[in-house]
């Protein structure tokens, strides 16, 4: 994709752009605010609701009862309202099985920092490889390495218990870091290191996913390609600071070795997104530097936090799978006795679960029913204002949510709106509407965005 915004086609070339940066502003940096996000994201909302879309209408009279079914089924799922965060660690509990313990149990006797790297290195690389994979495909467990019950997308199967969809790709990345697949160390497999995420290619992610022509996941070579890219900017990371070329290295990063006990949760985003802005290849550039998740949109508008700015006007923000990655660190810095601070300065998720919810509880509506047949790309103008809106409104239901349930923003956080939450509630009514649960809309996926 790599596309110049359609407005500015004379975009500055990369050295340009390096050029004029200062070392204490990125040229990008106002796009890496989450408030940024939300701002952009509001200005598409209100544009919508003008009447100017070609694709959606907004129907605010079926909030109420989207609130409602969140909220029920937020009950239904933590009666003691004891919410967690949406993470990538609900996954590794998938069929009832405590998987972190098993881990910890592994990593036993290591140092509080030890622990921690291990827990960011397995978290960064399964978030990366969790990006849908699509309504065929499961994954087997192996027999006795996953016994349990209770609540995910699994089933019994020949040889131990099955998953599919996101619970699918978490057990079997999960299986495959103890497994030592992305470990370059023979005698030290519960590791993630440059040396050995660039070796990943298709044909290993094949054999992690169990995938096969009538077993498919989609987008394995853009997972593939994600993870390689992942090895050489953290291999260009440790060059240039010092630090183990893994994903651990964001810990000591965030942490200063260990000795900082409080984070905020837009320190960790502003971290990710400034190291791994190099392997955001099928994202956007602006200014001629590699973007990531952000996306033209004709009423994107220029806020930001404090005013607006003009140089990247016209461009909305999500950095989805970098937001997803956040809301999975936070916990492991918990577990190193890390306080995060600011855990609803972060949006809601705008991926087809959240965003499918708004649309099949008749939230959004499409102006032509046909556009639902048609297969979408990230960056098609419709996609892009489906996700604004799912982040724009997401915000409405979480504040809806928490009225209902008599929780505030501080007790129930939008992380804990989406797990108890938005998410399910997406894959629930989907489940309701089509059999085989797929999302209200065709999404041409490679792997690093949906």
């Amino acid at each position: 994709m790599n596309e110049q915004h359609p407005l500015n086609p004379n975009s500055d070339t990369p050295d340009n752009a390096r050029a004029r940066a200062t070392p204490s502003r990125h040229p990008l940096a106002p796009l890496r605010d989450p408030g940024t996000v939300r701002l952009r994201c509001q200005a598409v909302l209100r544009s919508v609701e003008d009447g100017v879309s070609p694709f959606f209408s907004v129907r605010r009279e079926a909030l109420p009862a989207v609130a409602e079914r969140v909220a029920a089924l937020t009950r239904r799922r933590f009666p003691d309202l004891a919410i967690p965060l949406h993470s990538r660690w609900r996954h590794f509990e998938a069929g009832g099985v405590d998987r972190r313990a098993q881990l910890d149990a592994l990593l036993a006797g290591r140092s509080v920092g030890e622990r921690a790297r291990a827990h960011f290195d397995l978290t960064v690389v399964s978030v990366l490889l969790d990006a849908g994979a699509g309504p065929q495909w499961r994954y087997t467990e192996p027999l006795g390495e996953g016994a349990g019950q209770g609540a995910g997308d699994s089933d019994s199967g020949p040889s131990g218990r099955v998953y599919q969809r996101s619970e699918g790709l978490g057990v079997a990345s999960f299986r495959a870091f103890l497994a030592g697949t992305f470990s370059s160390t023979p005698d030290d497999p519960l590791r993630a290191d440059a040396a050995a995420l660039q070796r990943i290619d298709a044909s290993v992610l094949r054999a992690v996913f169990q995938a096969s022509p009538s077993n498919p996941v989609v987008g394995l070579e853009g997972r593939a390609g994600l993870l390689a890219r992942l090895g050489q900017a953290l291999q260009a990371e440790a060059a240039r600071t010092g630090g183990p070329s893994r994903p651990g290295l964001f810990y000591d990063r965030l942490t200063q070795g260990g000795t900082l006990t409080t984070v905020s949760a837009t320190a960790v985003l502003g971290e990710l997104l400034a190291s791994m802005a190099p392997i955001w290849t099928s994202g956007s550039r602006v200014q001629g530097l590699p973007a990531g998740d952000v996306w033209p949109h004709l009423w994107a508008g220029a806020a930001v936090p404090g005013g607006v700015d003009s140089t990247t006007s016209g461009w909305v923000p999500f950095h989805k799978l970098s937001q997803w990655l956040t809301y999975s660190l936070l916990e492991p810095l918990q577990w190193a006795g890390v306080q995060v601070t600011g855990l609803d300065a972060l949006t809601g998720l705008p991926e087809y679960r959240n965003g499918g919810l708004l649309l099949d509880a008749g939230v959004l509506v499409l102006r032509d029913p046909r556009l639902a047949a048609r297969v979408w790309k990230p960056s098609d103008p419709l996609i892009v204002e489906w996700r604004a809106l799912t982040v724009a409104l997401l915000d409405e239901v979480a504040q809806r949510v928490r009225a209902v349930l008599g929780k505030t923003a501080e007790e129930l956080p939008m992380a804990g709106v989406l797990e108890g939450g938005t998410w399910a509630a997406g894959r629930e009514i989907a489940r309701e509407l089509r059999e085989d649960g797929s999302p209200p809309l065709r999404l041409d996926s490679d792997g690093t965005v949906f």
